[in-house]
């Protein structure tokens, strides 16, 4: 069931609303009691002294008009069973509105069904809607309805309700219209009201209308007292117009209106805010004078004035005659102090101040803790600090500011404390206290930079299972000094698959590391997994991360050794893509797997990067390509090559290559290599020229014979007669009797003196 605090009591007319589950609260409304000047032990240091507030007082509430209906029991209808455990409350008619307006738009409809729901508005029931709205806008659409409906006609507690939600939401014109309407109701004003206005425009910074607020309590008649001046001299000081205040101060004096203590606690608070001590020293006198005597708040706000000025001297004497007054120092009293000896790098003194209020029976809390452990830190006093932090742990009392964990574990491993660095860590899940992906990254680092690589690793796992990485609300990240040695140890070690998991969570935070990545793909590639090296890799190149030479090569070698020579290929044009340059061994042992692979073409592919990017090794495995080719049938990618290659630099053995053509019986692959070399005047042996023409008669092709022939003694080669004279009678036998006696011509022109000429014709030899 739920319940609303401060509620009213629901006056219902059983005979109506029998029906009805309601909350019951016999205690009356109080008057807000924000800006009373009684004091209070315990104020905060850095916002000005309200040492009126009083706990708000829990309402009991009660169920009342269950809906009872029971039905006639039949005699042969069993009996049902009640479950055990707690029965759950019936939901009050307040609480059901209130949800009814957060789940649903404010409508006619709505509007209906919550008539429907309650022919009758009274005081009690109005009062607890406001009270219980989700958020200000669901009040004031709830207040504003009911009032313009005829429902009900609002009264000085309802208005003051509504005033004090709509400056608690900031929604401080809507509240000021409310409240300067209430007199055409015929409502009456009160001082309260005005008050927690002003305090809403001066929590906003609008201190002008906070003073325009006050002026015109004036104009309309609304009675001032010290508590008006109090929320006023709040506002303006807050915002550091201490000349304002005084003015202001004076004038309340002309009025006859008398500060309290509360009031000089405001004022001396403002003026040490505004750097104005010696104006704050003048109203501790002031003070005094008039009698007023000083409370454990007043010497807690001038201790901590003057070491907030750096004046230690001043905040001890002042520390001293507080005991002197038999005034009781308080935890921020003492808090106070020592975060004053800390701030001056005076940690002993602090210490001993620790010490002298346990001593006393003051308990030290988070602020205090918070407050000395920064100091002891700095001091490099680590075991001090380590039995700080047990006495937190046994208290349970955990500091206010969770940023000194990070100096804990900092500190104790600067210090070579690594275990009482990792006892940190522990006590902050015992304290319940969020851990972030920072503080395990400390520890990390530093367990790796000692070599204790299965206490980083053990971190690292708890890290990754709770995916504290991802947690949204994480405000200290995993540094690259942490997290780039643990993944390169994992990489080197055969756990790439973990270290690829943390990395995956660090990329969600935005996280692209180019040593964390390229540690990643040399991890797989050792490890025999090069698609998950390549996966990475592509990722690497989607963000646009640099990647490293070592990396592409070691992904090459990988696709190898598994033997993948298509996808080693791959990986080795994306490495060349990327501007970088593999060596000559990395281009021989891809275009040997792929001519073991029998993929000879793509071998072809890789020599033609490898011969354009200037690299003039693997001659041999060069000629082995280019036989492959011309054997296969590829002639016309074969003489591509070659023709890249003598632009190159590098002339193929042509001799060779037309030989083992010959042999092989592959004339038609030899005659174009020949035709393609005579085009373009290459060195080719004469004798060459005989292999092919031999070849060619013993396969009857003698038209191309008759054709290399005529070629090679243009070039003015020798060749054997008798292979003219069958290469005559051939083609006479084939009925090609003109290049016969073309042939015969040229055979007699020629005579002997076409036989000195034997040998290799001189051409531009490439290199």
């Amino acid at each position: 069931m739920a319940y609303i605090s401060a509620s009213k009591p629901t006056q219902l007319k059983p005979s109506l609303y029998s029906n009805l589950s309601r909350t019951a609260n016999p205690i009356s409304l109080k008057p807000l009691s924000f800006f009373s000047s009684s004091p209070s032990p315990n104020p905060p240091i850095e916002n000005p002294p309200n040492p009126d507030q009083e706990s708000s007082v829990a309402p009991v509430a009660a169920v009342q008009g269950t809906l009872n209906l029971e039905t006639p029991k039949q005699e042969d209808t069993p009996t049902q069973r009640i479950p055990r455990g707690r029965h759950r409350n019936p939901e009050t008619l307040e609480v059901t509105i209130c949800r009814m307006m957060a789940n649903r738009a404010w409508t006619t409809r709505l509007q209906n069904s919550i008539r429907n729901l309650v022919p009758e508005f009274d005081h009690s029931l109005v009062y607890n809607v406001l009270h219980g709205a989700r958020n200000a806008d669901h009040a004031l659409q709830f207040f504003r309805w009911v009032e313009r409906a005829g429902l009900f006609q609002h009264d000085r507690e309802t208005h003051f309700k509504i005033i004090e939600i709509l400056g608690r939401a900031s929604k401080l014109n809507h509240a000021r219209c409310i409240l300067f309407d209430m007199r055409e109701k015929g409502l009456e004003w009160d001082e309260d009201m005005f008050i927690m206005l002003m305090d809403g425009y001066g929590k906003k910074g609008i201190v002008q209308e906070s003073v325009r607020v006050f002026q015109k309590m004036e104009e309309l008649g609304v009675g001032r007292t010290v508590k008006s001046y109090d929320t006023l001299f709040k506002v303006i000081l807050r915002r550091g117009r201490y000349m304002m205040a005084k003015r202001y101060f004076n004038r309340m004096l002309g009025e006859g209106i008398m500060p309290t203590c509360h009031t000089y606690n405001i004022m001396i608070w403002g003026f040490f805010l505004c750097s104005r001590v010696k104006t704050a020293n003048r109203f501790f006198e002031d003070m005094k004078n008039r009698e007023i005597s000083p409370d454990v708040v007043t010497y807690n706000t001038m201790i901590n004035g003057f070491h907030r000025v750096k004046n230690v001297e001043e905040a001890e004497k002042f520390f001293v005659e507080l005991k002197g007054r038999n005034i009781a120092p308080t935890v921020v009293t003492y808090t106070t102090m020592i975060k004053g000896y800390v701030s001056l790098g005076r940690v002993d003194d602090a210490m001993k101040l620790l010490e002298e209020m346990k001593s006393f029976g003051i308990k030290p809390n988070g602020i205090t803790y918070s407050t000395l452990l920064p100091g002891l830190c700095d001091a490099e006093k680590m075991d001090e600090a380590r039995n700080i932090l047990k006495e937190m742990v046994d208290k349970y009392t955990p500091p206010k500011d969770n940023s000194i964990f990070e100096r804990l574990i900092s500190g104790q491993c600067t210090a070579g404390n690594l275990d009482a660095a990792a006892d940190v860590l522990k006590a902050m899940i015992r304290m319940s206290i969020p851990t972030e992906a920072g503080h395990y990254g400390i520890l990390i680092e530093n367990f790796c930079k000692a070599g204790v690589y299965d206490k980083a690793v053990s971190l690292l796992d708890k890290l990754i299972e709770k995916e504290i990485i991802l947690r949204p609300q994480s405000t200290l990240e995993m540094e690259p000094s942490a997290y780039n040695p643990i993944i390169m140890y994992l990489c080197n070690n055969g756990q790439t698959a973990k270290a690829e998991t943390l990395f995956r969570q660090l990329m969600k935070r935005g996280v692209q590391d180019s040593t964390a990545f390229n540690n990643l793909i040399r991890g797989h590639s050792l490890e025999g997994t090069p698609d998950s090296a390549s996966e990475i890799l592509k990722i690497m190149i989607r963000r646009k991360v640099p990647s490293e030479e070592t990396s592409h090569k070691l992904l090459v070698e990988s696709y190898l050794k598994i033997g993948e020579p298509a996808d080693a290929k791959t990986a080795l044009d994306g490495m060349i893509e990327q501007g970088h340059f593999p060596d000559s061994s990395l281009y021989r042992s891809v275009m040997e797997s792929l001519f073991e692979d029998g993929r000879v073409q793509t071998a072809s592919r890789v020599m033609k990067t490898m011969v354009e990017k200037g690299v003039k090794e693997n001659m041999d495995m060069v000629a082995k390509i280019l036989e492959a080719l011309l054997m296969r049938g590829h002639v016309e990618e074969a003489l591509g090559r070659i023709d890249l290659l003598m632009h190159s630099g590098m002339a193929p053995d042509y001799d060779n290559l037309l030989s083992v053509l010959c042999e092989k019986g592959k004339t038609i692959a030899a005659l174009k290599l020949l035709d393609f070399g005579l085009e373009r005047d290459y060195n080719i042996d004469f004798s060459s020229y005989d292999k092919v023409l031999d070849a060619l008669l013993s396969a009857g092709k003698t038209l191309n014979a008759y054709s290399v022939l005529c070629k090679l003694m243009e070039k003015g080669g020798v060749t054997d007669w008798k292979s003219c004279e069958d290469l005559i009678k051939n083609l006479n036998e084939e009925g090609n009797t003109k290049q016969a006696d073309i042939l015969s011509r040229m055979i007699v022109g020629k005579g002997k003196a076409a036989g000195s000429k034997k040998g290799k014709k001189p051409v531009a030899a490439a290199l």
